[in-house]
């Protein structure tokens, strides 16, 4: 088996925002915006500010914003400075009171499963808060995983290359016989790279076919990938 172990980022990987409850959180300021809508616009946005010049110049907490300002707008919503600014103020204190990324992939579960019946170590290197680690277990995906490292814990987030040296030493894997795979380029292939891993990239809108790197919808489709040793 050539990838004993396999990073995974967690959101847009494994879990997404609740559109769903953002949708009821806009509702009282008179925006009705439908989930499928948001769902759509969340994978634009996450292709916005997938740039080299836009993950140097900000942290993953600023991110934050810029990630729901250009979903909304994608959406259609209101671009006005004052409206724009209560519609993330109420997306923040929405988020602070119960993390929005509370929705996993149809497909995980089922994935995950997949993975580890291969034999995989699976550990998640994701740029968190804090709190990846009890989202998961809210989710109940917590227990497929050897190892969770969350950037806020560690103090350093990708793309530096640290954040993957602890979790190889942590995990007591190899680079060379570890996968990494994420959904933005620039934080994670980027970084993953810089580290001595390989890096799939996970495009669920087909946005990306200009990176240099092996792309799958989703992660049935790494599986399968892996079922026939590839990459």
């Amino acid at each position: 088996m050539k990838w004993r172990t396999i990073f995974l980022d967690a959101g847009g990987v494994l879990v997404h925002p609740d559109w769903v409850r953002v949708s009821n959180a806009l509702a009282p300021l008179g925006l009705r915006l439908d989930p499928a809508t948001l769902t759509t616009a969340e994978l634009k946005a996450v292709r916005d500010l997938d740039s080299e010049d836009c993950i140097s110049s900000t942290n993953d907490s600023s991110r934050w914003a810029l990630f729901f300002h250009r979903t909304l707008v994608h959406a259609g919503a209101p671009v006005t400075e004052a409206f724009l600014t209560e519609l993330l103020d109420e997306l923040r204190r929405t988020h602070e009171r119960d993390n929005l990324w509370a929705a996993v992939f149809e497909e995980v579960p089922r994935a995950l499963a997949r993975l580890r019946a291969r034999g995989h170590k699976l550990v998640v290197v994701s740029n968190s808060n804090g709190t990846v680690r009890a989202k998961l277990e809210r989710v109940g995906l917590a227990g497929q995983f050897d190892l969770v490292i969350d950037s806020h814990e560690e103090r350093v987030e990708k793309p530096d290359p640290e954040i993957f040296r602890i979790a190889l030493e942590r995990s007591g894997s190899d680079a060379e016989t570890t996968l990494h795979v994420g959904d933005i380029y620039h934080v994670d292939v980027v970084g993953a790279r810089a580290a001595g891993l390989q890096a799939i990239l996970v495009d669920r809108g087909d946005l990306h076919d200009d990176r240099d790197c092996v792309r799958v919808a989703d992660l049935t489709e790494l599986a399968d990938l892996l079922d026939r040793d590839l990459p």
